[in-house]
């Protein structure tokens, strides 16, 4: 891992360069060789400036944080810096698990189901209208159980209102009943 570090309206000193390079270091264990890091301090007026820009094996990843010790500084930075690669791999991993799934605004489309990374806010990814038929419960689980669904939207005879009627890991049905 090569780390340069430049200082900007600062003296160099060698234990402040040290202890850069210590903790922009630490991202060795979540990427591969080869990382190419560049670490900014800087001094303006009050500010204690820290930027980084790390290059490793086309990720680029940037991090900037300001506060009044240029040591606070740098934990900042490097703490801000780990988490986005750890983020990048964790997400590349998840990619990877499923197969180069196709990636549909906000969610990983796996083959029919939609589910939502963390990262991104949870959008509707497909609408459906569906005709609520009225029949008894009995032949809901009927239909349910002829039919490959997993559920089914029916308007029970008996209490005129909108029942979904769905099929449990365990092989029996549930019940929702709208009030």
């Amino acid at each position: 891992m090569q780390i340069n570090v430049t200082f900007r309206h600062i003296e160099p000193s060698p234990p402040l360069r040290e202890y850069a390079e210590e903790k922009i270091s630490r991202i060795k264990k979540y990427v591969e060789e080869p990382i190419e890091a560049h670490v900014v301090l800087k001094v303006e007026k009050f500010r204690h400036i820290a930027e980084v820009s790390i290059d490793a094996n086309g990720l680029r990843i940037n991090g900037t944080e300001e506060t009044d010790d240029m040591y606070s500084a740098i934990d900042l930075v490097a703490d801000t810096i780990e988490g986005q690669v750890r983020r990048n791999k964790d997400k590349f991993r998840k990619r990877k698990a499923t197969g180069g799934a196709r990636e549909l605004h906000g969610a990983v489309d796996l083959g029919g189901t939609a589910v939502p990374e963390e990262d991104h806010e949870r959008r509707v990814i497909r609408t459906e209208q569906v005709h609520a038929k009225p029949m008894d419960v009995d032949e809901a689980a009927m239909q349910l159980s002829v039919s490959s669904g997993e559920f089914l939207v029916f308007t029970n005879r008996l209490t005129h209102r909108i029942n979904v009627l769905y099929r449990r890991k365990d092989g029996h049905y549930g019940l929702i009943e709208t009030e």
